[in-house]
């Protein structure tokens, strides 16, 4: 059944953007937190912020953005899992992996039933209780010790300034919180120059407007 978190349909014609994938070429390269054995920690102890130890990979491909989302968000809880592996749980193919609801599937395989679920932002837009519920949802699972994956689609502005377009369709993990979830950090697969960056809780969820994300 489709449903509305369900990715864009085709590939373009430079190859740049599919349904679920993200860049034009492979990214390989791989970057690996200094501490991998420990799973959460606060860095810094500021009021209202947490962020998670994550050994991050990039994706090797422009339609491995799902898989590795997972894979980087399950090295939060000390679980390594190899994207080709998740690649074929979660039907992953050159257009990409269909939907949160194969994310969130994929998720539960490693750490227990129901541990994850998907949430929906159906709109165009996210209104405000669905930003409140994103917010919630992000310090909640960061506080278990849990990554969010996120559905993406279009551009987004980070806190620095930093562009990240992904018109087709993208998967990111949510790795931390700051200003009591105000602002999230974000692990991206898609460049290894541009693993990780901060951005607006509203401009996270009218990111993943049409579609949603597991927490």
């Amino acid at each position: 059944m489709t449903t509305l978190i369900y990715k864009a349909a085709a590939l373009t014609v430079a190859g740049a953007v599919v349904a679920g994938g993200v860049v034009a070429g492979p990214t390989g390269a791989v970057a690996a937190s200094p501490n991998p054995s420990q799973q959460a920690a606060d860095r810094g102890h500021a009021k209202g912020e947490r962020q998670l130890k994550v050994r991050y990979q990039a994706q090797p491909n422009y339609y491995y953005c799902g898989p590795a989302a997972v894979r980087n968000a399950l090295t939060a809880m000390d679980k390594d899992v190899p994207q080709d592996e998740l690649a074929r749980e979660m039907g992953t193919t050159e257009r990409g992996t269909d939907s949160a609801y194969d994310i969130t599937k994929a998720l539960n395989e490693r750490v227990g039933k129901d541990v994850y679920r998907t949430v929906e932002i159906p709109g165009r837009a996210a209104d405000g209780a669905e930003t409140d519920r994103l917010r919630a949802d992000i310090v909640r699972a960061v506080d278990e010790g849990r990554s969010v994956v996120a559905n993406v689609a279009g551009t987004a502005l980070d806190l620095d300034g930093g562009t990240h377009s992904f018109e087709g369709g993208h998967y990111v993990s949510v790795t931390g919180y700051r200003d009591g979830g105000a602002q999230a950090k974000i692990a991206d697969s898609a460049d290894p120059a541009k693993a990780e960056y901060w951005i607006g809780i509203e401009a996270l969820a009218d990111w993943v407007a049409t579609r949603g994300y597991s927490a």
